[in-house]
Formats: structure tokens, sequence, C-alpha cells
């Protein structure tokens, strides 16, 4: 008997609704990488893209543990000269809760084109309100 693989017309893609507040970042963000790699699927395969589509709402109530609000830096380059940028986390989550919580899930998912087609199925929003309504998407609790 052959391995049975999935293929790309056979995968049925859902859509979760993920409520962050008073989500701590990183059980989130791992809960939420899992879903969209796929490895709730029974038909999870590790090479291929077989994950759902998730939505975050509530970004900007996402808890932080410990002192990481003072102590985590986030760092990136603008690509000009000198332009290395630092921002704490606390700085972050009142200006861009948003990419708090996509280079969180990011930084979990494979590091090739395959982590950014999964990435590209994460929509994140500061706010309750969110466009995706029309998928009728399931909420899902995170404990």
């Amino acid at each position: 008997m052959p391995t049975w693989m999935p293929k790309e017309s056979e995968i049925e893609r859902k859509w979760f609704v993920v409520d962050a507040d008073g989500q701590v970042l990183g059980r989130l963000a791992s809960r939420v990488t899992a879903i969209l790699r796929g490895k709730h699927k029974p038909t999870f395969v590790p090479h291929l893209d077989v994950g759902d589509h998730v939505v975050v709402i509530n970004a900007e109530k996402v808890r932080l543990t410990g002192r990481k609000l003072t102590d985590k830096i986030y760092r990136w380059h603008t690509g000009y000269i000198g332009g290395l940028r630092e921002v704490s986390a606390g700085a972050m989550l009142k200006t861009h809760p948003e990419r708090v919580i996509e280079w969180a899930v990011e930084g979990m998912l494979p590091k090739n084109r395959l982590g950014r087609a999964m990435a590209k199925k994460l929509k994140v929003y500061r706010g309750r309100e969110h466009p995706h309504a029309a998928q009728q998407p399931t909420a899902l609790e995170i404990s």
C-alpha cells in the first residue's frame, strides 16, 4: 500500500478567529502556528501547506510576562547605512500591536517559501473588528 499524500485540490481550508485579549504572547503564537501549519489535521504532511486561515483580534490586549515590556527589544534594519532600528516591546505594543503577534508567529514558522506561504494566511487586527465575516470563521478558544 503506498503512502497517501493529499493533493492541492483535496486540501480543505477553514477560517478561525482567535481573541488575543489577556492571552500570553508565546502561548498564543505557538497555537496559531500549529493551526497555520495544519498540525491539528490528520492529513498533515510537513512538506505541504495544509493549514487553515487564522484571524487574530484584540492584538493590543495581548499579555507579556515578566519584564518583557521593558527588556525585550525588537530589532530590524531599514536597508540604509546606519539603519538599525530598535524598539522595546512596550513601545511596539502601543504603536504596532499587530506586528508583535505577526513577528512571534513568523519566528515559529519554517524559514523558506513554505513558511512565507503559511504566514500569508495570518490576519491580525488591533481591535475587535475584522473584514473576514463573509468567510464565516469559527471562534477558537486558546487556553
